[in-house]
């Protein structure tokens, strides 16, 4: 069994390192704060130093780049494989890539798509990506964290890539779905009233996305299931209904917007995917 290192033991961290010990991984923790490692049958070292030196795959999860950055500025890093779950963009990924490249370190960025609770489990899904040869050479270990585990490719950003990509969807549905609270309690209307149908009109989202990704795959979209100019007619009629109510219309201002400039493009006769080829 390959020992491994985890640097940060905040809830995610601990899951992270109680994973791998169940799965027999002899295991060094750290953290700046003493005591989280409460409940693990781990080792515990008074440095990150210690800990890093102690295992050739160390793992880090803390709050974001920069406190990993700080950690990680060591020569005892050298020769060995780093996996990042600190969660960050892009850019970030791939400047770490870079940076631990220049000081003999592998490197893989990984994204953590589960709960603490399910660390370890078959619903944790979880997103790396870096070289293939350093994905392959740990994913016996790595698999203690999850089983639904995926390479995305030998590009370091790509799986922060992924997950902004995802969390845009996901907070600007949420979003949606506060200012519908916000507007039927403005119209009387309560919650508990309107969640039900709110869920079954969300019922067809997965076909819509399968639908959406085709079109902007093959470049080409029709207006069969409506165009534009509809989309901007009743976007303009739900914009009357909150102003009058003079709750926040920003977030629908702005896709209105985005339409609007759609069809002066010329494009008003196409489909809502148009959207993502402009």
């Amino acid at each position: 069994m390959t020992s491994v290192t985890v640097l940060g033991l905040g809830p995610m961290g601990h899951a992270l390192a109680a994973a791998f010990i169940t799965a027999g991984h002899p295991t060094t923790v750290w953290n700046r704060t003493p005591g989280k490692e409460n409940g693990l049958a781990a080792a515990v070292t008074a440095t990150a130093d210690e800990a890093i030196a102690s295992s050739p795959l160390v793992v880090v999860c803390v709050r974001d780049y920069e406190v990993a950055e700080s950690i990680l500025d060591t020569d005892t890093l050298k020769g060995r494989t780093l996996v990042n779950l600190s969660g960050g963009s892009p850019r970030q990924a791939r400047e770490m890539a870079s940076w631990a490249a220049d000081h003999g370190v592998d490197y893989l960025d990984g994204v953590i798509v589960a709960t603490t609770e399910a660390i370890g489990g078959p619903e944790a899904t979880l997103f790396y990506s870096g070289p293939a040869d350093v994905y392959e050479k740990h994913r016996g270990t790595l698999a203690a964290l999850g089983e639904n585990a995926n390479h995305l490719g030998e590009d370091p950003g790509r799986a922060a890539a992924f997950d902004a990509s995802l969390q845009d969807m996901l907070w600007t549905s949420m979003s949606g779905v506060i200012h519908m609270f916000a507007l039927a309690k403005a119209e009387n209307i309560g919650a508990d009233a309107i969640a039900g149908h709110a869920k079954a009109m969300l019922g067809f989202f997965p076909d819509m996305i399968d639908l959406l990704a085709a079109q902007v795959t093959a470049d080409h979209y029709p207006g069969d299931y409506g165009t534009l100019e509809s989309t901007a007619a009743t976007m303009d009629h739900i914009l009357e209904a909150i102003r009058a109510r003079n709750l926040d219309n920003g977030v629908l201002t702005a896709a209105r917007t985005q339409v609007g400039r759609a069809i002066d493009a010329g494009y008003g006769s196409e489909g809502f995917g148009r959207l993502a080829a402009l």
